[in-house]
């Protein structure tokens, strides 16, 4: 029966019997968090396990492929307007939501001391280029970026000489397609995965609940994200032609989207988005390796306007001035910068979108983001939950536009 079960329901299965024992278990038992707390870093373990390696495969072989073709820059343009837009529209629509259904203010009860959060552009940048290239392969795959780069130089490399690179060529198309065989096993067994992420998650959330300050909040953020993921979303894909059914688009990102909201981890759910793109949505590798690297290292446009909500609640919470057109714009262009920004910061995307508005804004909010501390897994859960939803919709959006997308059956999704 388990291997007949599609992937989205162990997943499913194994996220409903965690909330249900988080619920169940004491909130403030230092025993019981500390286990959940080490087995959730177990499980995200378990899932970026094979990031590296199947990333640099796939993608040196897909950018050969497309270069070969004459199509790699069109596409990667293409990527990147798709990127630009939809950020703007995301980050848009949740600054006018929040405005327009704001929540309670929050009390200001800040105990701990300022941190310092930065996203790290200089550092990030030098880190593309290590002193010795090949020290990119033996890093701990929190930051991908460095390897989409020296996947890139090593797909264009292959164009050299096909007489001398054509052996090279079939090894690194046998290591890809080995090392998705291996996740392909991993994906299958992270039901019972899944049931630590969840109960953690369980754990802290009925925490919150308990605290009774944030429930405008959550309620908000959580109405939002689901209409914008599952329901706003996939209706653009009406747009492309030839036409496609965007509620297929949808059953076949279920899994995931589970992953996402229960790990906050967009490298822990890229593996899994991989699988899913290719065998569900019939998108090809050459375009899914590329097109999901770079929505996944620029495309945290979900992750940046749950930021910006909370930091619109945070100021209205300090203040009884309100907040005039000129602050909705500075914080929507930064929120907007931000979300092509946070490479680094694969699990914990949101709540250090949020400090860095918060820090970068001034003007007394500089430790205002300390106020939603107690709810920081939450923001970024529900970042994550879009920033893959997003990034499913718009690989298959772009698969179809540049005919990389075949066609698949729902019967034979995973």
């Amino acid at each position: 029966m388990l291997k007949t079960m599609k992937v989205w329901v162990k997943l499913l299965i194994g996220s409903l019997m965690g909330v249900l024992l988080g619920f169940f278990l004491p909130v403030d038992n230092e025993k019981i968090l500390s286990s959940l707390l080490w087995l959730e870093e177990l499980a995200l373990r378990i899932g970026r396990y094979a990031v590296v390696p199947i990333l640099m495969f796939s993608l040196t072989i897909a950018v050969y492929e497309l270069r070969q073709d004459g199509l790699f820059w069109r596409l990667v343009l293409r990527i990147f307007l798709v990127i630009a837009g939809s950020a703007v529209f995301v980050i848009a629509s949740g600054v006018l939501v929040t405005l327009f259904f704001p929540p309670a203010r929050i009390p200001i009860l800040i105990e701990e001391q300022l941190e310092t959060v930065s996203l790290g552009v200089a550092e990030n940048i030098i880190s593309l280029f290590p002193p010795n290239m090949l020290s990119v392969m033996v890093n701990d795959g929190a930051y991908i970026f460095p390897i989409c780069i020296f996947s890139f130089f090593l797909g264009m490399g292959l164009s050299y000489d096909r007489n001398y690179t054509k052996p090279v060529i079939a090894m690194l198309d046998s290591l890809s397609r080995i090392f998705y065989h291996i996740y392909s096993f991993f994906s299958e067994v992270l039901g019972p995965v899944m049931i630590a992420l969840a109960a953690y998650w369980a754990i802290r959330f009925h925490s919150i609940l308990k605290a009774d300050v944030f429930h405008d909040l959550i309620m908000l953020l959580g109405v939002y994200s689901i209409i914008l993921g599952l329901v706003i979303l996939p209706l653009f894909l009406y747009l492309l032609k030839p036409k496609l059914n965007p509620w297929i688009i949808l059953y076949g990102s279920l899994g995931p989207a589970i992953a996402a909201f229960f790990s906050g981890d967009i490298n822990f759910t890229l593996p899994v988005l991989l699988r899913h793109s290719k065998e569900n949505l019939g998108v090809q590798r050459r375009c899914n390796a590329v097109t999901l690297s770079l929505l996944s290292v620029f495309g945290r446009a979900g992750s940046a306007m749950v930021a910006a909500s909370a930091f619109i609640v945070i100021i209205k919470s300090y203040s009884s001035l309100g907040i005039d057109l000129s602050d909705i714009l500075v914080i929507g262009f930064r929120a907007l910068l931000i979300s092509f920004l946070l490479a680094r910061h694969p699990g914990d995307g949101a709540y250090t979108a949020l400090a860095v508005l918060c820090l970068g804004y001034g003007r007394g909010f500089e430790a205002g983001y300390l106020i939603l501390k107690p709810m920081a897994f939450y923001l970024i859960a529900v970042g994550t939950f879009l920033d893959v939803m997003l990034t499913s919709f718009a690989s298959c959006a772009i698969a179809r536009l540049s005919g990389f997308m075949e066609e698949k059956s729902v019967r034979h999704f995973i």
